[in-house]
């Protein structure tokens, strides 16, 4: 009896080894997640089969889902045209995860009469993760360095009229304008974000943001034609942080002053940021004409520059086709701040505030700002500017 029993004993510790040993480990909360895979839907991994409808379906499908899900789009490349993503829907957590490449059609005509190619619209808790977007811009910009009839052409990725959004760690290549565009958002997150397009694309903004709060842009790089950042009337409670600018036109509040009747733009901090030949550093520009528009509350920090043509730039004067007439700018800078700066010009003139004399900048700071031009001193340049330096500042002040 004794031995029956023992054996029972080992029979039973053997089972009980063998049923841990081959237990499933505990999944993630976002493995177990509802997926809606696009190529369930009939998306082909092939480039060239147009898998437009594919993705909306599987879309509808995420966002009537009560449950938190995730919409997948998986190794290959997948061909799509314009596609808008609309909410609400009926749960607030979608995880788009991205591990291939989404591409544009190669005829400019087919997404480049439309303003978006893809655009989430109405959504909150969305995330976009991964992946890359070719929206195969060049075509469009030989059209239109050829003087060729062209469409308007497609802003790569839109996000309009949502919150609780963020873009995490996706590639955006040779859009056809604006790469990403935050529009009447709030609470949106940009983080680890690469663009990239040649230094002589037309207008093909990294990243716009317009009347939108609490926007955030972290520890992403930008390569392009136009500004890396560019942050328009209606922006509040913006941070811009360990972004990388280059080739570009840097990082720039405006233009503001389009419009007489315009939101300003307030309460935006740009740190820790790397600039190399680029045409700007940090630039506020305005046009020259009335306007109740303002830029008040910027604080620029901790930036290093590498051969850039206009580190420290507020222009009221702005005219990108050179023929305005000089009407004096009504937009109101004032309280910006410049802290820590440092590295080299490409221009003799290293900071120039060129403001407006109807609305003179006021409450210009320069703290620890250490600018040279060919390895000598170079310039400030001041007109309708008042304000305070302190610290070691160089170019000399001429506020």
């Amino acid at each position: 009896m004794a031995i029956h029993s023992n054996l029972i004993s080992l029979l039973f510790l053997a089972t009980t080894i063998t049923i841990l040993t081959i237990s499933p480990r505990p999944t993630s909360a976002a493995t177990r997640r509802p997926q809606f895979n696009v190529v369930r839907f009939g998306a082909r991994p092939d480039g060239r089969t147009d898998s437009t409808r594919a993705f909306l379906t599987a879309w509808t499908r995420a966002c009537g889902s009560r449950v938190r899900v995730i919409m997948l789009v998986p190794k290959g490349r997948f061909l799509v045209r314009n596609m808008q993503f609309t909410g609400p829907c009926r749960n607030r957590s979608i995880f788009v995860r991205i591990l291939g490449t989404i591409v544009a059609p190669n005829n400019i005509w087919t997404t480049g009469n439309s303003p978006h190619w893809i655009e989430f619209h109405r959504v909150d808790g969305v995330t976009i993760s991964g992946g890359v977007l070719d929206g195969k811009g060049a075509a469009l910009w030989a059209c239109k360095k050829a003087g060729r009839s062209c469409p308007n052409g497609a802003t790569t990725l839109s996000i309009s009229n949502s919150q609780n959004v963020v873009v995490s760690r996706l590639t955006s290549l040779n859009s056809h304008m604006f790469h990403m565009v935050i529009n009447f958002c709030h609470n949106v997150k940009l983080q680890g974000v690469r663009i990239s397009a040649p230094g002589n694309s037309p207008n093909t903004d990294g990243i716009h943001v317009q009347f939108s709060t609490a926007v955030t842009i972290v520890s992403s790089k930008i390569a392009t034609g136009d500004d890396c950042v560019s942050i328009g009337p209606g922006t509040a409670n913006m941070l811009v942080d360990k972004v990388t600018c280059g080739p570009g036109h840097g990082i720039s509040i405006g233009s503001l002053g389009k419009d007489v009747n315009e939101q300003g733009v307030q309460n935006v901090t740009v740190r820790s940021t790397t600039f190399v030949g680029t045409t700007n550093g940090f630039r506020i520009k305005a046009w020259g004409k009335p306007s109740n528009g303002f830029a008040r509350n910027i604080l620029f920090q901790h930036a290093t520059m590498y051969n850039v043509q206009n580190p420290i730039f507020i222009d009221q004067r702005y005219c990108p086709n050179r023929n305005c007439a000089d009407q004096g700018s009504g937009v109101r800078v004032s309280d910006v701040t410049y802290q820590n700066i440092r590295g080299t010009s490409a221009t003799q003139v290293a900071v120039n505030f060129d403001c407006s004399n109807r609305s003179p900048c006021r409450g210009i700071r320069l703290n620890n700002v250490r600018l040279t031009y060919r390895n000598r001193a170079a310039v400030a340049s001041c007109r309708n500017a008042g304000g305070t330096a302190y610290g070691f500042v160089q170019p000399r002040s001429c506020l």
